[in-house]
This record gives C-alpha cells, structure tokens and sequence, in this order.
C-alpha cells in the first residue's frame, strides 16, 4: 500500500426510515447515564470482509442491498435518523427522521496490502466517515448526523464497513447490537425468510434511569493530547491460557477471566513503564450494566448502559516487585463493584445519585489536579462483531481506532479462537518502555 493512497468518495446519500417514526416516538428523552457519558465523540468500529465469492455481487448491488436494508432497520432504530435538541441539561432527540449519512468511497489498494503493513493502525481512520474524537464540520458547526455509514471497496473488491455513532446515545453494546440486526434485515432480504427475528432495539433505558434537569461533568480525561501513541497488542488463545495459569500458580487464587489476567497484566506493566515516575495509580474498567440490573436488560437495549470501575488508589512500593496475582485481584473486586446495589443508586433519590457522583468527583480530582495516572479499560470482546453477516460473508477483521487520550485501553476480540486485541494509548516516551516490558511480551506481540 503507497502512502500517497487516498480514499475516494464517490456517493453521498442520506438513509432514512423506509417508513416515518409514529408521531409518539419523535421525542425521545436521553436517560441519565446517557448524560453521564461524554457528548463530543463518537463510537467508531470498521469491519473488513474479503471480496464475495459469488461474481455476481459486485460493489453496486452490494452497496444497493446494504443502502436498502439499513432503511429498513432504521424504522428500529429511528433514534440514529434524528437531530440532538435541547440544552446541555435537558438534551432529547427530535426522531424527525432527517436520516442518516451514507458513503460510498473506492481505494486503489488491495486489503491483503493494507493488513500486512506495520502502519496500518494509522489508515484505519480512511475507512471511518469521520473523525470520531474531532467530528466538527468546516464552519466549527457541531455535527448534526446521529450515525454515518462508509462503506469502500478495494481493488481487489473487498469491502470494509465503517460506522460511528454519537456516543451521547451509544456505547460498544449498542452499536454492536445495531449491526447485528442491520446485518439480519440484510440476510431477510437475501433469503426472503419472512420468519426472520426482527432484532428490535430496547429503549427502556430512558424510563428506568431518568435524566436529571441539572449539568453534569465527570471528564476526568483530556481529548487530543500531544506526544501519544497507540499499539495494537496481540494475546493468543494459548498466551492467555499460560498467563491465567501463571496466575494460579502464584497463589491459591482463583483462575481469573480473560479480561482480569489481561487487565493485570498491561496495568502493570504500563506502572513499571514509567520507570519509577508514578510512585501510586488508578485503574478503571467500563461495565455493562445490562446483565447486572434486576431484572437483567436485553443487550439490544439502545443507550450508554455501563458505569466505569474505579480500583483504590495503588501505592507502589519502589522496594518490592509489583505482583501480578494482587492486582489481578484488584480487577476482579473492582469490577464486582458494579453491583445491583449500585445500579439501584442510579436509579434510586438524589441521595443515592449524589454518593455516586460524589465517588467520580473524587477520581477526577485525583486525576486532573493531583496526576495520578488512571489507566481506564473498555472491553468489546463479547459483543459478537464477527457474528455480522450481510451476505457475502463474515468479517475478517474488526477494529476500532485509538482514543487519543493517554492511558486509554480498549479489548477487542480476535478474529480466530479466544485471542484479545489490546488497543493501547501511551505517552510516547512510556509507550517506549511498555513494548520492550519483558513479562509482557511473554504473552503478547504487538503492532503499529
């Protein structure tokens, strides 16, 4: 792939609804934890799909039962179709069915090309439809789309999907629920099976945590800083297997999940890579809330359904060697802090809600005018993105895009076996220290 290859836009359309939003589901208030959840980014995931083996289905057909099928899940998903009204305390969607952003773009590059080089975490952006972190129009506008689709073939007529959706009404959940049923109206209209399930979104989220007519800022993080830079680390199903093993065997402790022994291990490794600089740290992970409420919430319930974990704060002792069976620990207590109890605070009176925010409050102190380094984690690895099926075959990769905040981690399932992607956002100079980590690269490779 040359450097100087550039994705050509070709078609702009906007999708709406293949039939108008009922006048009594055009106000659609935005729930409490959608409030909580930060306004100006976007959740950005592209899937890659090698060419179809059918001859018939080129790129204009394809393109054409895509466009198709996406008006008509837009009829569910009619929030994605709307416009954001209203004041910072009392934001709402106006589902006026204006509809969303399609594009149609081409890339004189095969993707065969494109994965093999060690840069393409870098051109992943290409194949988004916008700037998830930076969406502002020419005019400084805010963008006025809820969701853009890109869908662009390469040379070799493969395609890749690329999607964002506002976050102010989406998180990993929603946005995965949303292809997947996106990509079952398309398989309805292949096969004609009019017996398909429909898929249909929750929107309960509104009713059961209700926004408050009050301001609230928890942004413990600053977007767009200078001298990052993000790696792809790679866990086999094997490597994660050896690495819970080794956690057994350093203690009687239980064998932990993936995402603890993984967490674990990156978190310690990312303290060691400051090289003594941070003597204490936090450590963060985002948790879907929708298995943990009772009762439990569908998965395709549509909103911003996870509250961030927060670990004690970690004094590092410079004499002892961190160990990585006790912060393996850490995770899963801290994790297991997002309880029913605590999804009840949510929900409950002011008191409740004020003990939550309260606890926020006191991180992002600790954060912002304090320094201490918070690593936050956010896992995708059971959202069943490489379950989407539009027709002509299942993905073959799919990723998203750095956050261009440092100490940011996202997982990230892999295509084969169990494997985990970790997507790691550094300082550059610890990003250094981090890939070269000994203990870490016993059980991961990594990747630009």
């Amino acid at each position: 792939m040359e450097e100087a290859a550039k994705v050509e836009i070709v078609s702009k359309n906007t999708i709406t609804p293949s039939s108008p939003t009922p006048s009594h589901l055009q106000h659609f208030k935005l729930s409490l934890l959608d409030q909580l959840a930060p306004r100006s980014f976007y959740v950005p995931v592209v899937l890659f799909f090698s060419s179809p083996s059918d001859d018939d289905l080129c790129f204009t057909k394809i393109s054409q039962k895509l466009k198709s099928s996406l008006s008509q899940v837009l009829t569910l998903y009619y929030l994605f179709c709307g416009r954001f009204k209203g004041g910072k305390s009392n934001v709402h969607v106006d589902c006026n069915d204006q509809g969303a952003l399609y594009l149609e773009a081409k890339i004189p590059v095969k993707l065969s090309d494109f994965l093999k080089r060690n840069s393409k975490l870098n051109g992943i952006k290409l194949f988004l439809p916008l700037d998830p972190y930076n969406p502002k129009q020419e005019n400084d506008q805010e963008h006025p789309y809820i969701m853009e689709v890109q869908v662009t073939e390469f040379s070799c007529g493969s395609l890749a999907i690329g999607v964002c959706i506002s976050h102010y009404i989406c998180d990993g959940a929603t946005i995965a629920s949303f292809l997947q049923a996106w990509s079952k109206k398309a398989m309805k209209q292949l096969e004609n099976d009019a017996a398909a399930d429909d898929f249909s979104p929750n929107m309960e989220a509104s009713l059961l945590f209700q926004a408050k007519e009050v301001e609230i800022n928890t942004t413990s993080r600053v977007m767009g800083e200078k001298n990052i830079s993000t790696r792809r680390f790679l866990f086999s199903d094997k490597s994660l297997q050896e690495l819970r093993d080794k956690l057994i065997s350093e203690d009687s402790y239980r064998q932990p999940t993936r995402v603890e022994a993984v967490t674990a291990l990156i978190w310690k490794s990312a303290m060691e890579a400051t090289g003594g600089a941070c003597h204490h740290s936090l450590m963060s992970h985002a948790v879907n809330i929708r298995s943990r409420m009772v009762p439990p919430l569908p998965e395709t319930t549509i909103g911003n359904l996870w509250q961030q974990a927060f670990s004690p704060l970690m004094e590092v002792d410079k004499s002892k060697e961190i160990k990585l069976k006790d912060l393996a620990m850490v995770v899963r207590e801290t994790i297991k802090k997002i309880d029913k109890d605590y999804v009840t605070k949510l929900q409950g009176d002011a008191i409740g809600l004020f003990e939550v925010l309260k606890s926020l409050q006191e991180v992002k102190v600790l954060v912002m005018e304090k320094g201490v380094p918070c690593y936050s984690f956010s896992s995708w690895i059971r959202f069943g993105f490489y379950e989407v099926e539009f027709g002509f075959g299942k993905p073959i990769w799919v990723c998203t895009v750095g956050v261009p905040i440092r100490n940011v981690i996202i997982l990230m399932p892999s295509k084969y076996e169990d494997g985990i992607e970790a997507w790691v956002t550094l300082n550059e100079l610890h990003m250094t220290h981090f890939e070269n980590n000994q203990q870490l690269l016993q059980f991961a490779s990594f990747d630009y």
